[in-house]
């Protein structure tokens, strides 16, 4: 819409700049949406085109690129609010690099910008990510004493994971305390986090209190509510209550999320109960739930590990199948997994097995030349030919080593 508009003589306002930086950027790539900004006339090159452009680097990861860009911003005086630094630290923050936002927040304090919750926020994580936790208090103290911003249960979501990411127990409570306090009891989020937080503290207690309060709050069967709670009582344990839970969740749900199921089939799985994660899977099939790559992934673990290595393979063909089309990447095992199936069916001079699996890693674009090699080895071992191979590594674009090499000329001719 934006292109037609422009080509029809249409004038852009700064905000549909800013929009198509942003677009392009996610279309046809940061350079294009570079040299559109580069381009704009001087007058359009505002705090909004700017700060498309930064966001865009930010998003992208590109830290320098950032760090360069925000220094012009400065100059230009366009970051008189904390959006910008806020996207700066969060890049840090992501970036592995929490020793970088204090002196972010002392640049905002220094060109007197006000921080907002979200600068609070990422800056009390990023010293807990460098292990000082008193720091993370006086940051707390310092916010509650700052007139121009509110901690909300955000605020308290935040510390009370901090603290039980460092084994804080008693104050990640207090901070729940707090959270409770100041959250709005239509916002499911809040619940989700209380019941998780109490989970990782190991209060069931509380974790049935919340449930209990949040389904007075929200009546209605929502899966993603089912779904946290379920989670929070496999990973404590529970495996009894997950059970009642995900009962009351199939009795009223308004449509079957695989996610649901998947919880207690690992729960299962991870227990030894296979017979009941089979049993759950065809009961969730027969609901009409689409099995997903995580569904898959797990039963290909378990059979991994107990050495039924066809059946793996079954398992692992469906979880590649499995995968999205809109998925960035698709799931295949580790290479190291590989490599151990490989090795198996070599060692079983199963070439039909071997055959399998190459064919399934060659759909998903995972071959690489350890698996011929692996192959060429099982068909050795099994004193059987195969002319065409020479042809196949090289329609597939790779080599093997010398050794190989040797092997390889044995079984083609």
């Amino acid at each position: 819409l934006l292109e037609t508009a422009s080509k029809r003589g249409m004038d852009l306002t700064a905000s549909h700049e800013a929009i198509k930086i942003d677009l392009l950027s996610k279309i046809k790539g940061i350079v294009v949406a570079e040299k559109y900004f580069t381009d704009l006339p001087e007058p359009s090159k505002n705090h909004q085109s700017y700060g498309a452009l930064f966001n865009c680097y930010c998003n992208g990861k590109m830290t320098e690129k950032a760090e360069t860009l925000m220094e012009k911003m400065k100059e230009q005086k366009f970051v008189s609010n904390p959006l910008a630094f806020n996207s700066l630290m969060a890049l840090y923050s992501k970036g592995g690099k929490p020793e970088k936002v204090p002196a972010v927040i002392q640049d905002m304090k220094a060109n007197k910008v006000m921080l907002d919750v979200f600068s609070y926020n990422v800056w009390m994580r990023s010293l807990a990510a460098l292990g000082d936790i008193p720091g993370v208090e006086k940051i707390l103290d310092e916010m509650k004493g700052d007139n121009s911003v509110t901690a909300d249960w955000t605020t308290y979501s935040n510390i009370a994971s901090i603290y039980v990411n460092a084994g804080l127990k008693e104050k990640a409570e207090d901070a729940l305390k707090e959270l409770e306090s100041k959250m709005d009891v239509h916002r499911l989020p809040a619940f989700h986090f209380l019941m998780s937080l109490y989970g990782r503290t190991g209060n069931l207690t509380e974790v049935y209190r919340v449930w209990r309060s949040l389904k007075l709050a929200c009546p209605k069967t929502v899966n993603l509510n089912y779904l946290i709670m379920i989670q929070t009582l496999v990973n404590l344990g529970d495996l009894p209550g997950a059970e009642k839970c995900f009962k009351e969740w199939e009795a009223d749900c308004p449509k079957y999320d695989v996610r649901l199921p998947n919880v207690l089939i690992g729960a299962y799985v991870k227990g030894g109960e296979i017979e009941k994660a089979e049993a759950m899977r065809e009961q969730a099939v027969s609901r009409g739930a689409v099995l997903n790559t995580t569904t898959w992934e797990i039963f290909f673990n378990y059979y991994f590990a107990t050495k039924q290595f066809n059946i793996s393979v079954k398992c692992m063909e469906n979880a590649i199948a499995a995968t999205g089309k809109r998925d960035k990447n698709k799931w295949t095992p580790a290479q190291e997994t590989v490599e151990s199936m490989m090795t198996h069916f070599e060692e079983q001079r199963d070439v039909d097995g071997a055959e399998n699996l190459v064919q399934i890693l060659k759909k998903a674009g995972s071959l690489n030349s350890a698996v011929y090699e692996s192959l060429i080895r099982t068909y050795v071992a099994a004193g059987k030919k195969s002319p065409d191979m020479r042809q196949r590594l090289e329609t597939d674009n790779l080599k093997v080593n010398p050794e190989t090499e040797k092997m390889l000329q044995s079984i083609s001719t």
